[in-house]
């Protein structure tokens, strides 16, 4: 979108001019980043099961309360990323090319980000534990993984999977608030004050509560021999020290 925000685009593929509804596209990218992205999140911090000596059991269902997180977030994220680069390009297209606005560059530096964000996903490397789909649970030399050994790739991965997560969703706010600056919607801005508010009190009870656990100790347990749970024990008696 432009300072100047056309109301119709010619496409020449099916040779007609048809009118453009630039409410769809600010509906879509909202829900998108104020409704599926917060909610991923949401779930991979706050559902995660109690954890247990030796984690999540081989052959859980993915749709099973113990992994039900972990579904929620990847599938809410895929869909999220698919839905933006659709508005991302029915925009582009009702303007004929990218317009060069603040808020286009807000929008593209949003989506370039959430792309990363898939891209690093590829990269968090094995899973391993007891229950690990290679594992015999009677043979702890085959446990071996970059997640159950938290390994430098795994380390890196989550450092930088979290970081960018976080400032992915400060750029679409950006996006939507300078989108918001060129063709204002109060309805849209209304819900999305609502949102934000709404998901502070939600996290503050949750937390309150004790819904958010640790990542590791959900999946792969709390028993002391686990690597990462000694290297962390080690690592707080040392700094008592």
């Amino acid at each position: 979108m432009s300072n100047h925000i056309p109301t119709e685009v010619y496409l020449s593929f099916i040779d007609k001019t048809i009118e453009i509804h630039w409410d769809y596209h600010a509906w879509l990218m909202t829900a998108v980043w104020f409704g599926l992205v917060p909610f991923a999140l949401m779930a991979v911090r706050y559902f995660k099961p109690k954890p247990t000596l030796y984690g999540i059991p081989k052959g859980t269902s993915k749709l099973s309360p113990k992994l039900i997180w972990w579904t929620i977030h990847f599938t809410c994220l895929y869909l999220a990323l698919g839905l933006s680069l659709a508005g991302m390009l029915a925009a582009i297209v009702s303007n004929g090319g990218i317009s060069g606005s603040t808020h286009s560059w807000w929008g593209l530096a949003t989506i370039t980000l959430a792309i990363l964000q898939l891209v690093s996903a590829w990269f968090r490397g094995s899973h391993g534990g007891k229950h690990g789909a290679n594992s015999n649970p009677n043979e702890p030399s085959t446990w071996r993984g970059d997640h159950y050994d938290m390994t430098p790739q795994r380390r890196w991965f989550e450092a930088y999977h979290k970081t960018a997560g976080y400032f992915t969703m400060v750029l679409a706010m950006g996006a939507v608030a300078s989108g918001l600056a060129q063709y204002w919607m109060p309805i849209i801005a209304i819900y999305i004050v609502t949102v934000i508010v709404g998901t502070l009190l939600l996290a503050v009870w949750l937390e309150r509560k004790g819904f958010r656990q640790d990542m590791y100790h959900s999946v792969y347990g709390n028993h002391p021999q686990h690597p990462f749970n000694k290297r962390r024990k080690l690592s707080k008696k040392c700094s008592s020290m």
